[in-house]
This record gives C-alpha cells, sequence and structure tokens, in this order.
C-alpha cells in the first residue's frame, strides 16, 4: 500500500483531519490531502512525522549500561571515556554492524525513523586504515539499510587528543583521521548516497582537530553537505580552550569559521551569553542529548535564553542509554524545569502547548541537521512517519491537542504502533520485521566482546 487515510495528522500547520497520505515508490511524499476519503487506503487515528536523532555513536549501543560502576575517586565524562576506549578496541566490522543494527531497530521501534551518525572508529585494531578506507562507515550504513531508517553517515576529522596538537594517545588509534582521509571516505561512499542515506562530515571537537584541518575539510567537502561537531560538553573542555586560545570554545569557533545553517553544534551545554547568542544568530542547530549529557554528567543547555532569541534544536540519543526520543524531550523539559524551579518551560507565544512544541521544533532541527527532507507530512518529505497506538489507555479519548502531551509527559509505555520510513512499513504492532534476526546476532556480539 503507497496510500494511509489519517483521522487524524499532524501537519506542518497542525492537527488536521481525514489526511490522506500518498507516497511513491521511492519513499517520498506525493500528495498531503486533508478532509478526503479513500475506501481502499489503510486507516490509522493518530499520525505524527517520525523523529530525527541527530546524533549517535552507535557502537556504544553494546557499552550501555556497563559503566554505571564508582570509581576510586569523582567519576566524570573524562572516566567513562576510559572504559569507552578499552570497549572500542575490541569491536569488529561485522560486530559494529550488528551493534548498529540493533540500535536502530530500538530507534525505529520508538519513534525515530533517520539518524545521524557521528562515526569515528574507523581504523583497524593496529591503527591501520582497512583496505577500503570506508569499511566501518559501509557496515553501519549496511545496518541502516537493513532496518530500513534513514541515515546521514558523517566520518570524523579525529586528528589530535588535545588543544595544541597533542598527540593522539595508543587508545584512540582507531580514530586516527586528518581532512584527507575523511574526504577520501566521503568520495569513497559517494556511490551510498540516495534518498535514504546522506553523507557529510564531523570534526570531532576542537580539542580533536585543528582549525586549519577544519577547514581544509570544508574546503573540501560538497556544498550543502551537513557538517556536526562536539563543542563546549564539558567545563574541562571550556577550561582547557581557555588556557590554548584565551576564547571559550563557542566563541572561538565561530571567529575562526563561518558557522551557518549546515552546522549542528552537539552539546553546547556551556555557553556564555554572548556564545548563545552567537549560535542563535548563526541559524546552526543545537544537537542536544540529554539522556547522554545527565549520564555523564556534563550539565545543562540554556535552553530559556536560547529559545527566546530563536535558536534551533534538535536531540539525539548519542550513546544510547536511551533509545527513546520521547525520553529525551521530557528530560530536556524537565531539567529546564529544575533548573528554573518552574513548569512548561519550553512554551514559546505561538505555541503554549509544551509536547507539541518540543516535537515539531526537534523535528523542523533534526531535518536541518540531516540534511535530507524529513520532518513533516507534506509533499516531496520522506514518506517517514508513526501511527500511534489509538488503542493505549494514555490515548484514551483524548483530542489532538493533547496528544503530543501525552506522548511525551504521560509514562514511559511506547505509544509507537506502526512506523513508516522511506514509504516502508518497518515496524506493525510495535514489532520490527527482523527484530528476533537482529536480536539474536546482537546478543552473540555482546556476548563476544565481554568475554574478550
Amino acid at each position: 500500500m503507497t496510500r494511509l487515510l489519517a483521522r487524524h495528522a499532524l501537519l506542518p500547520d497542525g492537527w488536521q483531519r481525514d489526511v490522506l497520505l500518498e507516497w511513491d515508490e521511492g519513499g517520498s511524499l506525493t500528495a498531503v490531502r486533508p478532509a478526503a476519503d479513500d475506501a481502499h487506503a489503510a486507516r490509522a487515528q493518530w499520525v505524527v512525522p517520525g523523529m530525527i536523532n541527530l546524533h549517535s555513536h552507535a557502537f556504544q549501543r553494546a557499552l550501555a549500561g556497563l559503566t554505571e560502576v564508582a570509581g576510586d575517586t569523582p567519576d566524570s565524562f573524562w572516566s567513562w571515556r576510559e572504559l569507552m576506549y578499552r570497549f572500542a578496541q575490541r569491536i569488529t566490522p561485522e560486530q559494529m554492524q550488528t551493534i548498529a543494527a540493533q540500535l536502530y531497530v530500538e530507534c525505529l521501534r520508538h519513534g525515530y525513523t533517520a539518524v545521524c551518525e557521528f562515526h569515528y572508529l574507523q581504523r583497524d585494531p593496529d591503527g591501520a586504515l582497512y583496505a577500503d578506507p570506508a569499511e566501518t562507515a559501509r557496515r553501519v550504513i549496511a545496518a541502516a539499510r537493513e532496518t530500513g531508517i534513514g541515515i546521514s553517515m558523517l566520518p570524523v576529522l579525529y586528528a589530535y587528543a588535545g588543544f595544541g596538537e597533542q598527540a593522539l594517545r595508543p587508545e584512540q588509534r582507531r580514530f586516527r583521521t586528518d581532512a584527507g582521509d575523511v574526504l577520501r571516505i566521503v568520495a569513497a561512499l559517494e556511490n551510498e548516497r540516495d534518498a535514504q542515506v546522506e553523507v557529510g562530515a564531523a570534526p570531532h571537537s576542537l580539542r580533536a582537530a585543528s582549525v586549519a584541518q577544519i577547514r581544509t575539510l570544508i574546503d573540501g567537502l560538497p556544498a550543502a553537505r551537513p557538517l556536526h561537531i562536539h563543542i563546549a560538553e564539558q567545563m574541562a573542555e571550556v577550561e582547557q580552550c581557555l588556557a590554548y586560545a584565551a576564547r571559550r570554545p563557542v566563541q572561538y569557533l565561530m571567529e575562526q569559521l563561518s558557522i551557518d545553517a549546515r552546522w549542528c553544534l552537539v552539546h553546547a551545554t556551556h555557553l556564555s551569553a554572548d556564545e548563545c547568542t552567537a549560535i542563535a544568530r548563526s541559524g546552526a542547530v543545537a544537537g542536544l542529548c540529554p539522556t547522554t549529557e545527565a549520564n555523564l554528567g556534563d550539565g545543562l543547555f540554556p535552553l530559556v535564553d536560547f529559545l527566546a532569541q530563536g535558536g534551533r534544536f534538535g536531540v539525539g540519543s548519542d550513546s544510547h542509554v536511551s533509545q527513546s526520543p520521547v525520553e529525551e524531550l521530557r528530560w530536556l523539559e524537565y531539567g529546564q524545569r529544575l533548573r528554573h524551579q518552574s513548569r512548561n518551560v519550553a512554551a514559546q507565544p505561538q505555541q503554549r502547548r509544551v509536547g507539541d512544541f518540543l516535537w515539531q521544533a526537534a523535528l523542523a532541527g533534526g531535518a536541518q541537521a540531516a540534511g535530507r527532507p524529513l520532518g513533516q507530512l507534506a509533499p516531496g518529505a520522506r514518506a517517514d512517519l508513526l501511527v500511534l497506538d489509538a488503542g493505549h489507555p494514555n490515548l484514551a479519548g483524548a483530542a489532538p491537542e493533547h496528544v503530543l502531551g501525552s506522548l511525551v509527559f504521560s509514562g514511559n509505555d511506547n505509544l509507537v504502533r506502526d512506523v513508516l520510513c522511506g514509504g516502508r512499513w518497518v515496524v506493525r504492532g510495535g514489532r520490527h520485521a527482523r527484530q528476533e534476526e537482529i536480536g539474536a546476532r546482537f546478543k552473540a556480539a555482546c556476548a563476544a566482546l565481554r568475554s574478550a
């Protein structure tokens, strides 16, 4: 079937009734008609656009839950990172594909229909590039194709261990790339690009890439491709940048490079007022990952000030302690409530319903960060949508204006019933079409990794 009649569908201008959605064999929406009828179309009660996961490190899915043990000194992002390094040394390309496939099944089941993969595990365990420099990136793209999720692959520039071009440590050898390496990977992936796959690039951070390298990467990357970077995630990073450049990270980035709507600044947790304003004015997207930022003890993004200046944001699952966009959005709002000791903090003059604002703003920011036509039920956009479980008690008798509030703020049951991604039904009745097969492979891969 390439048609669906939604009793209620969330369109760019809000909820509409009796919406006929049609898509072509390539997986793009061709018609979206409210107040329609079609006796032969499949039917659904509640339909919303699928969410975009704008920041993912897929291999870290296998690490989730293994780092929640206190050490002898206060734990932080930096102590977590040491455990991640040790884990990353053992993963094979085949295991990487298996882990990514499991993650993407989980993401789809919970309502993500696209992912931006910030991919930095490029080399073999000895630090040599594979015969195909894009070997591991292809593996992750293969996992996306197998599961049906759309992907923006972002090979990472990772040259240094810290500000001032510090040499990489031995445990970082699998990540090592310069601008030329990344551009070769991007070129090698050109034949992977299609309606479901985009390829951009990602300087890992100002710690791991010099400004000169980032400029070389930008100059060599095809125009309009997405660019992502970690920035100002931890106070230690801010302090190191101040010591190196006498500038805070976002201030230094903005002074050295032309930051515009191509960019996604991931985390951006620790900002001065001027930096917050600069990101909002640049048109870049702030890539927020509240569950990972909480798990790592990063801090809270200044959402209220950012939104007051028209800032754009999206959400991602990052280290995958959660695979649910609902949880990211809920904790984005709840963190602000705790910070400001107030309720409904993200409400805006044009949208007083917090769930509606969060979902729709994250759709727009995620689509921009992905560099693909996503995030809305409109002709020309990808046919990525969620059918919510109209039979669930949380949606019983709900009016349209309460649906997204119920989705985001009413408990931990998954309200996503069916998922259409790129015109293909990949989840039905809450189950992915290949859930058992992929799950069995994932269990075997984890058992092998954890026994190594």
